[in-house]
């Protein structure tokens, strides 16, 4: 999720008139910076002075709306259930220094100029603090109302030049959509022609980040079949994921129904076998509005879909930076789950690497900055001699459906697999690497860079990761015989 958020107040004075607390001085400031963090333009400092002066403001006494601060909804969700009225984090580094309370700020106008009467003042508000009652969501609204049958045979492929068909969106047909209210769950959704969708400036999704995304294709075979690759996988990672986040989530029979629904009805724009895929991007989101920290009081789950080619061009080998100040995930935070959270902050390391020429970025772990971890959006292996290793899953690093497979393609080939910790130094030693992932199936890696030092790999014919490639996609599309039921054909 790329996306800020400030929080500031408007008092009435006891002459009437309207006044905020320094706004310029940092309220702007703060977005800024966290603009540049997230790679995002901002508005200026009079700018946003200029937008503050046109809201509404109360007719009565009383303040405007404040938006607290908060992202560990899990953590908050259950010292609520216990009868505490707020959490406080310790640092992710030692687990032994407190930081911050969730709905606690950053650095901002208030912690600046008013710190001492807030340390004093902390413990009282927390034992009597105010329970935001969530606004009347609107929910979510599409284009139409649920399509009871459709037809898209009216010709066999959509009007798509499929040989120069790249990695990106092409608006399809239709898109799925289900809903639940918190506490229920989903029931039936329907098909919608694809469009944009409506929620509340107050949703939980857009306010606390509050949602996941899952990411699969769908194949044509040679003979017009259509086929998925293990989407159950799929189901259960959002499931998890879910939990982590304190969303209710699709069951899997209802995940690979809409899925099924989502290709059938956009059949006519999955490339001919060879050309490409048709990529599905499942999303389930806190829609519903909320204005205190907690979860969300509506979910929506819906599918899209998009025609993609190779996500690499032509699977050339990538040129990595190894990024050793900048992290992607840190324990006990959401790094092993499908967050939409997750992807933003690695903007900036990407964009600073890609300045340099590199491909993209690898990331070290946050707890020693020693050990590799994960590239921006996929799993890295490493291969020395007969030996293939990947980091172990341990909350920082996604559990990826691709990197799965390929475990169990490569012990099959001969190769010992292990799944551990790896410093950066065995990564420097390997023969091979190579990355994996729904988007990118199993790319080589030409050479890493790390600190000053450049080391380049085994690419092309006869590399590890072309046999993987040729092996794994030939059951994707149905060349090779699946003989682990991998594959589910939509009929």
């Amino acid at each position: 999720m790329q996306g800020l958020f400030e929080c500031l107040k408007a008092y009435r004075r006891q002459d009437g008139g309207i006044q905020l607390f320094r706004p310029e001085q940092n309220n702007a400031l703060c977005m800024k910076n966290g603009a540049d963090r997230l790679c995002m333009p901002s508005p200026s400092v009079m700018h946003l002075l200029m937008l503050l002066n046109k809201l509404p403001l109360p007719t009565s006494d009383g303040d405007l709306l404040e938006d607290l601060f908060g992202v560990v909804f899990e953590a908050v969700s259950k010292a609520k259930a216990k009868g505490f009225a707020d959490v406080l984090f310790l640092d992710a580094a030692t687990g032994k220094n407190v930081e911050e309370v969730s709905s606690s700020m950053p650095p901002s106008p208030a912690l600046q100029a008013i710190y001492e009467s807030v340390v004093q003042r902390r413990c009282s508000a927390l034992i009597s603090r105010l329970k935001f009652a969530a606004m009347p969501s609107p929910g979510l609204r599409t284009n139409s109302d649920s399509i009871q049958s459709h037809d898209a045979d009216h010709e066999k492929y959509a009007d798509v030049n499929w040989d120069e068909l790249e990695f990106g969106l092409v608006p399809t047909d239709y898109m799925y959509t289900m809903k639940c209210s918190k506490g229920d769950e989903f029931s039936q959704g329907h098909l919608t022609p694809y469009g944009n969708i409506e929620l509340s400036p107050s949703a939980g999704v857009l306010n606390y980040g509050q949602g996941l995304f899952e990411g699969l294709k769908a194949n044509r075979t040679e003979d017009g079949r259509f086929l998925l690759f293990r989407p159950e996988e799929n189901a259960l990672r959002m499931k998890m994921g879910a939990e982590r986040m304190c969303m209710p989530s699709p069951s899997p029979w209802q995940f690979l129904d809409a899925v099924k629904q989502t290709v059938l009805a956009n059949k006519r724009w999955v490339p001919p076998t060879g050309k490409g895929t048709l990529y599905l991007r499942p999303l389930l989101i806190g829609s519903g509005s909320v204005l205190g920290v907690g979860p969300a009081p509506e979910y929506t789950f819906l599918i899209f879909a998009s025609p993609v080619g190779s996500y690499h061009k032509g699977l050339a080998a990538l040129n990595l930076y190894v990024e050793d100040k900048l992290h992607r995930a840190t324990p006990g935070g959401t790094g092993g789950v499908k967050s939409i959270t997750n992807y933003s902050p690695v903007y900036l390391a990407q964009k600073q690497a890609r300045a340099k020429g590199f491909s993209d970025v690898l990331f070290l772990d946050s707890l020693t900055g020693k050990n590799i971890e994960e590239i921006t959006a996929c799993n890295i292996f490493i291969l020395k001699g007969n030996v293939i290793s990947t980091p172990t899953i341990h909350g920082t690093v996604l559990p990826g459906i691709t990197r799965k497979s390929i475990i169990d393609i490569a012990r099959d080939f001969g190769y010992q697999v292990e799944e551990r910790v790896i410093p950066v130094e065995d990564l420097l030693e390997a023969d091979e690497a190579f990355c994996t992932g729904t988007a990118v199936v199993v790319t080589p890696i030409g050479a890493v860079t790390y600190q000053d030092k450049r080391v380049e790999y085994k690419t092309g014919k006869g590399a590890l990761s072309q046999k993987l490639y040729e092996t794994i996609t030939g059951i994707q599309t149905g060349r090779l015989e699946d003989k682990k039921g991998w594959t589910v054909e939509i009929n």
